[in-house]
């Protein structure tokens, strides 16, 4: 299965496709190649990198989205196949034709499962989570309470402090609490999890901006924004943890912070089908939508409530 999110982080790096591989170059010296079909996402940072059309042109084939990011190092942009699922078109046209009432009704689902998420990371951080989950109990479809709303003013400052403030990437962290890299960790370990849900969205022959609830103007990811709600609460506790571990002259955002925050995608999850990795829960979760939308499905197929397997001994 694909699992690994690769991250271009260096200047003047060309990218291109060898024999199968994806070949990383710098001044025409060799630095080190991948193969194409252990990838799940290829994020781009190195400001003046450039990559090849013949290996975008492979990545699409094997469905693995490459993310370009700006000169403020948030998501600029996404590349993705246009023909990466053999019933591609009529799961497309059954996801552009959804109601609004099943609409409100998925959206449900995700904003109830999240609220329960948030409540697990909180428990583990040590916090007290019985507010949300009652907040959980409330919600009703379409969430017109804005419950999600309501659960995050609780939930930050009680897991990360009272005095933080959640700044996204390119944005002022002048408000932050003491730990201003805690805003550093969330947006690094969200664009991984929103480039591996991208890839779910894509194998399951769906399109990444057709979303259940996001209305972004002009985001082409806002289904996996959708998507990947439920599994946000993760990536915040292993922010909170390398917030909580991190060293007093310790580089903000290190190779092994990045590497523990990617990690995140190989975490197991308790679900009916047992023990799971994050990127297959999202890839049950991708199919269990398109499934709905073609009326061969009722329910998302979302992990159930407990905290992580690797959490339990954190």
């Amino acid at each position: 299965m694909q699992n690994r999110i690769i991250e271009i982080t260096s200047d003047n790096v060309h990218l291109s496709l060898s024999r199968g591989f994806m070949k990383i170059t710098q001044e025409g010296e060799k630095l080190g190649q991948i193969d194409v079909t252990d990838m799940s996402a290829l994020i781009v940072r190195g400001y003046s990198a450039t990559v090849s059309v013949n290996l975008c042109s492979r990545l699409a084939t094997e469905n693995v989205p490459v993310v370009i990011c700006g000169a403020n190092q948030s998501p600029a942009s996404i590349l993705w196949p246009i023909d990466g699922h053999h019933k591609q078109g009529q799961h497309m046209q059954a996801q552009a034709s959804a109601g609004k009432p099943l609409k409100k009704r998925l959206w449900q689902s995700l904003v109830k499962a999240k609220i329960l998420a948030q409540a697990e990371a909180l428990e583990h951080a040590g916090g007290n989570a019985s507010a949300l989950r009652l907040m959980a109990k409330r919600v009703k479809t379409g969430d017109h309470e804005n419950l999600e709303a309501q659960a995050a003013r609780r939930y930050w400052p009680a897991i990360m402090g009272a005095d933080f403030r959640r700044a996204k990437s390119g944005t002022s962290q002048s408000h932050a609490n003491d730990n201003p890299n805690i805003n550093a960790f969330l947006n690094y370990g969200y664009t991984v999890l929103r480039a591996a849900c991208a890839r779910s969205i894509l194998a399951a022959g769906l399109h990444p901006s057709l979303s259940i609830h996001h209305e972004s103007a002009g985001d082409a990811l806002r289904l996996a924004d959708d998507l990947m709600e439920p599994f946000r609460p993760w990536v915040d506790i292993v922010a909170y943890q390398c917030a909580q571990q991190m060293g007093e002259n310790e580089e903000a955002l290190s190779k092994d912070h990045k590497a523990k925050l990617a990690a995140v995608l190989t975490m197991d999850l308790h679900t009916k089908h047992g023990a799971s990795p994050l990127q297959l829960c999202l890839d049950r979760l991708a199919i269990s939508l398109a499934q709905i939308f073609l009326g061969e499905a009722t329910y998302l197929d979302l992990p159930s409530e407990p905290m992580p397997l690797a959490l339990h001994s954190g």
